[in-house]
């Protein structure tokens, strides 16, 4: 629970503190901007409200890390639903409807986290899971996306690190392999949800665990 607020504070954070003229900026998403990922995270702060607002009486299906699925390739900005947040994006305008917005949807969203009790059970995506799993699920979601906000922004502030740190244990978990201790937490969020591509050397000690990246969450 801590860490989902941590992770979801900071993020918003940072947008908050982006001017106008970084919404414009390519984003660490395929196909999408700033703004569209902006808009994306308040679809996202919507889905959480939804779901912790969405009891369930039967047993946990998935936890934290199994509600996480690997797609057979990544995005390509086609899906449309995709195309649907970047339109929706574009008729904002002002980045700063954007950015209040987000700051109006996502402020409930966190209290609502806040105020849930972890071993509740909710449902979504025709799973059920305890509200701390749910939760903590969206520090990896969060923790990707704050990447992905300043992907070609390197002023602005990165991740927490203890997001970052348990962000890379989930990755793990849910490659059910270790990245090499060289790599940084951030690196291995990076290579191993094929934000960047390994280079030589990082490939070389990757291994075997090579053969299953990138993991391309969904």
């Amino acid at each position: 629970m801590d860490l989902f607020s941590c992770s979801w504070t900071a993020l918003r954070t940072a947008v908050a503190a982006l001017p106008d003229k970084d919404f414009e900026r390519p984003s660490g998403c395929t196909g999408w901007l700033v703004r569209d990922l902006v808009c994306h995270l308040i679809i996202d702060a919507q889905d959480v409200l939804i779901t912790l607002a969405t009891p369930a009486e039967t047993a946990p299906t998935v936890d934290a890390v199994t509600y996480w699925s690997v797609a057979d390739h990544p995005p390509t900005g086609d899906d449309p639903l995709d195309a649907l947040t970047v339109r929706l994006a574009a008729a904002y305008e002002d980045p700063r409807l954007l950015t209040f917005h987000l700051d109006d949807v996502g402020s409930a969203a966190g209290r609502a986290a806040r105020l849930a009790d972890p071993g509740a059970r909710v449902s979504t995506q025709d799973e059920v899971l305890t509200v701390g799993d749910y939760l903590s699920a969206y520090v990896l979601e969060w923790t990707l996306h704050h990447l992905d906000l300043i992907a070609h922004l390197p002023e602005a502030p990165q991740p927490p690190t203890e997001c970052l740190a348990r962000s890379r244990t989930m990755l793990e978990e849910i490659a059910d392999a270790a990245f090499p201790a060289s790599f940084t937490d951030k690196d291995a969020l990076l290579v191993g949800t094929g934000r960047r591509a390994p280079t030589e050397d990082e490939q070389a000690e990757l291994g075997a665990l090579a053969t299953k990246l990138p993991l391309v969450l969904g």
